[in-house]
């Protein structure tokens, strides 16, 4: 029996897909370490989280096996014992599962007991429940092993409790949503006090896709207290000591990082989304229609800090209709971020399409139509500086239009990825103001300012017809955010939001507004989940839906 053990965390970004890059991080992390006892990864690392249907693929699970072969014998040297997390394929049936790797073997496996099946995770679709578990035993001492969401429930850890687990160690693939680092501070304070064991918190980092994942790992002694606070959204490396005594295992105390206050966590997860989606698909950059309005400056800004301004490309595409502030505002504001900004005046596509639809057209009045031929010229020729030069298109609407529709489907919503795409309006005033006075901490742009006051403060327009402006057909933005907040992220009724304080017939038509415009937020690109009903992986309407609240 020993009453020593040093635990190495190594808080990562895997890369979903690329098993040799990934075990030659663990690998690296591993020399890394040095002579501590054991190192431990976030959940599926290996292949990377989420796989979705990746593990489906007999030949994916396979090569994860003979990754997970190679890693093994890599602990027959010197260093410290590894607990890896893969796809595990056994009896005919796919875990998610952890291995524990010592002495040049699969020392053993331990699964996941409880498959979440709700919001972004579907993972009862892919995996089979593990039993409940039993520790493993490594080098005398009796380790639990919950795998993320089987410390949700009090039950796994009871069990993990009642089988004799000294220190509880949890692998997880944890998403970023606003507010969950003290939800899940809370949890594990609750599973510590259940148990009275110490529990370390092992979370990966990283964009995949339309998650965000902010690391803010952490390690609670049996008395709850913090030993160890990992910092937000960088990877880290972190060796932590224990020690036994009469009452057990505890941490020695280590660095406390701070987290990241509302907005700057916000900020982040769209900057680590956008930076990683970009890399890991191999863009060169971005391209972004620049308006002069403040969706596309906090797009660029975004863009540029995750990228770098040698890697975002602004064109500014004015017509008639644009006011000689957007045009001022919208240099302004590359200047200030240090990119590239083209201008292709969108004219005399304006009068092509006019002349080409004048005879069907003819006797019918200006409407709508013309404003979404515009958005699609745009659309066209963003496009196709993407197709010459490569960059991705990255659009610029935010959840509060993709709510009511109030975007043009093959026009502004064309593009590969939407920074803003879970952020309603009001949120884009406060991110956009923070970024003025503050600089994020993994930012690759200026260190001031990032674009002119009155790009915050004027009334937001599409501009596509005179003097229009955005609450000529919609409420007011705290009004409308106020709904959809009710409609969207907590399910409420008409009558519900009519009990709050709200115009009733308002509600009902952002009711109807929201569920008209579902066949277009199926044709989105993706983006960074914000809160915790995003458009996508959260929220699955039916476009054919005829219920309404009232």
């Amino acid at each position: 029996m020993t009453d020593r053990l040093s635990i190495a965390l190594a808080q990562s970004n895997a890369s979903v897909g690329n098993l040799r890059a990934n075990a030659d991080a663990m690998l690296a992390q591993r020399a890394a370490a040095g002579d501590a006892d054991l190192l431990v990864t976030p959940e599926l690392s290996l292949i990377g989280y989420p796989p979705e249907d990746l593990v489906l693929k007999p030949a994916a699970v396979t090569a994860c096996a003979e990754e997970l072969d190679r890693l093994a014998q890599a602990t027959a040297t010197s260093g410290p014992a590894m607990l890896v997390g893969l796809p595990w394929r056994e009896d005919g049936k796919l875990y998610n599962a952890m291995a524990l790797l010592d002495g040049g073997r699969i020392a053993a496996i331990t699964k996941k007991h409880d498959l979440p099946n709700y919001g972004t995770f579907d993972e009862k679709r892919v995996f089979s429940a593990g039993p409940l578990p039993g520790p493993l035993a490594f080098r005398g001492v009796r380790l639990g092993v919950p795998i993320c969401e089987d410390i949700w429930t009090p039950d796994v850890t009871e069990c993990l409790t009642e089988t004799g687990a000294e220190i509880l160690v949890v692998p997880n693939g944890s998403p970023f949503e606003v507010g969950k680092d003290d939800r899940r501070l809370s949890l594990a304070v609750s599973r510590v006090t259940e148990t009275g064991l110490p529990l370390i918190y092992l979370n990966r980092v990283g964009g995949q896709d339309e998650l965000a994942f902010d690391g803010a790992s952490f390690v609670l002694n049996a008395d709850r207290k913090l030993a160890w606070q990992l910092p937000d959204w960088d990877e880290a490396l972190v060796r932590t000591d224990w020690t036994r005594g009469a009452n057990g295992w505890s941490c020695a105390p280590g660095s406390i990082a701070k987290l990241d206050d509302d907005p700057a966590d916000i900020y982040h997860a769209m900057l680590v989304g956008l930076r990683d989606y970009v890399n890991r698909n191999r863009f060169p950059g971005v391209v972004l229609g620049l308006s002069g309005g403040i969706d596309s400056a906090l797009s660029a800004a975004v863009a540029v800090d995750a990228l770098g301004a040698d890697r975002v490309w602004c064109v500014m595409l004015p017509s008639r209709f644009t006011a000689d502030d957007s045009l001022e505002d919208a240099a302004e504001c590359a200047r200030m971020l240090g990119c590239r900004l083209d201008t292709v005046p969108i004219r005399p596509a304006m009068n092509a399409f006019d002349d080409m639809l004048a005879p069907l057209f003819e006797g019918r009045d200006r409407d709508i139509t013309e404003e979404n031929i515009q958005s699609r010229i745009r659309g066209l020729a963003l496009m196709g500086i993407s197709n010459k030069f490569g960059p991705m298109l990255l659009t610029t609407g935010n959840k509060s239009e993709m709510s009511v529709g109030y975007a043009t489907i093959y026009g502004d919503m064309a593009g590969g990825y939407s920074v803003l795409k879970d952020v309603y309006k009001m949120t884009v005033f406060k991110l956009s103001d923070w970024r003025n006075h503050n600089f994020p901490r993994l930012g690759l742009g200026p260190r001031g300012p990032v674009m002119p006051q009155r790009v915050i403060d004027k009334p937001p327009t599409a501009e596509l017809r005179e003097n229009q402006k955005d609450q000529d057909s919609l409420p007011p933005y705290e009004v409308l955010d106020a709904i959809l907040l009710g409609l969207v992220e907590d399910e409420l009724s008409v009558d519900d939001l009519v009990a709050r304080g709200l115009d009733g017939d308002t509600v009902r038509r952002i009711e109807r507004l929201l569920y008209n415009a579902e066949f277009k937020r199926r044709q989105a690109p993706p983006g960074v989940k914000i809160g915790h009903r995003n458009f996508g992986r959260d929220r699955r309407y039916p476009i054919s839906n005829a219920f309404r609240t009232s």
